[in-house]
């Protein structure tokens, strides 16, 4: 029982940063494995971060490794993807999601998720 609804996105010049957040409508959002995915036009989906429930590990996808940085809040509901040295590979519409049903590990082997945000646009200019 998890709804999702990211913000934060937007446009930005090479080099800049972005946080975007995922905000869940449901306090049982600590009961969840949430990552971040993105999608750029003619792409398939891929993963790019991930956060167990309690924020204790993390995975990333090796593009943004050392960039990127997942953080959640579950006082607060909420996840955060704090992106630094932003390329204009990172362009694409970004998703927030949530399963409680897996693992870190799969979530970035599969790149699937039970519960998904809307997306938000992030768009990178040279």
């Amino acid at each position: 029982q998890v709804q999702l609804v990211e913000s934060g996105g937007g446009l930005v010049q090479a080099g800049g940063s972005l946080r975007l957040s995922c905000a869940a409508s449901v306090r049982t959002f600590s009961s969840a494995v949430s990552g971040w995915f993105r999608q750029a036009p003619g792409k398939e989906r891929e993963f790019v971060a991930a956060i167990t429930r309690s924020g204790g590990a993390t995975a990333y996808a090796e593009s943004v490794k050392g960039r990127f940085t997942i953080s959640r809040d579950n006082a607060k509901n909420t996840m955060y993807l704090q992106m630094n040295n932003l390329i204009p590979g990172d362009t694409a519409t970004y998703s927030c999601a949530a399963d409680p049903t897996t693992t870190i590990t799969a979530m970035r082997v599969h790149a699937r998720s039970h519960y998904w945000g809307q997306g938000n646009q992030v768009t990178v200019s040279s």
